[in-house]
């Protein structure tokens, strides 16, 4: 029995999927596919409810408890979707807490026995100063975090070298999420997920809000869409278009 579960414990550090099934959880390939990426920048264009927060919850538990004395930081532009972050963390750990104890925990915090932290931050950049060492920052909700507060946290990686994980759906074409996804280049590791593609979405479900949200909307939150705002006179693409670096400025 020893050898078993010595096994099994080795299985899940080394492959994050045998951990999600360890928890009881069996990942959709895509998810799969995330979890055993190596790349150190992930982004992830993902539909409501398709399970892109579970997938980071996974991520943030296994780097914490299998990679000490890691910092994990949860970034999401309200202190609220935070912590709901952080809670499908705690739920998940919970069913392996026996293996490695906490030593702190409150609803923002899990500190655990192995050195490792995992930090739930709120989302103003005045208050989030003074991290460093970070192993893997999560930002939730990524396409409604400003571009200011992304600045402020991603040099919190420049020394660790630790990854960096977006997830969102989509929210119009600007923004360092939009940029990220469109012109971020071969460094991203880029998955997108629409709710056409989640098995448990019914056709009945969507059709439903295809006809209650409208084109725009649907788009945007079940097909995963970068949309131009409602309200705006000239498409995105046609202002791209119309703009040269080839155009010299004359002196007066």
């Amino acid at each position: 029995m020893v050898k078993v579960i010595l096994g099994e414990d080795l299985a899940a550090a080394l492959d994050p999927v045998c951990f999600a099934r360890k928890l009881g959880f069996e990942p959709d390939p895509w998810q799969a596919e995330v979890l055993r990426s190596p790349a150190k920048r992930i982004i992830l264009n993902c539909c409501r409810q398709s399970g892109k927060s579970t997938v980071a919850a996974l991520l943030a538990l296994h780097t914490a408890l299998y990679r000490p004395p890691a910092l994990v930081l949860l970034l999401s532009p309200s202190l609220r979707q935070s912590s709901e972050l952080f809670r499908k963390v705690a739920d998940l750990y919970r069913r392996v807490a026996t293996e490695i104890p906490s030593e702190a925990e409150s609803s923002l915090r899990l500190e655990l026995s192995n050195g490792s932290r995992i930090v739930s931050l709120p989302g103003k950049e005045q208050t989030i100063r003074g991290f460093s060492g970070v192993g893997l920052l999560v930002v939730d909700e990524a396409a409604r975090v400003s571009d200011d507060l992304y600045n402020a946290v991603r040099p919190m990686l420049a020394v660790s070298g630790g990854r960096l994980v977006l997830l969102s759906t989509p929210f119009g074409k600007s923004g360092f999420f939009y940029r990220t996804w469109s012109e971020g280049g071969s460094d991203w590791f880029r998955i997108k997920v629409t709710a056409e593609d989640c098995p448990r979405i019914s056709p009945e479900f969507l059709e439903e809000e295809r006809c209650t949200l409208g084109p725009w909307w649907y788009r945007q939150e079940y097909l995963c869409e970068f949309e131009d705002s409602e309200t705006q006179v000239f498409p995105s693409d046609l202002i791209r278009e119309a703009i040269s670096k080839e155009v010299r400025r004359w002196a007066l």
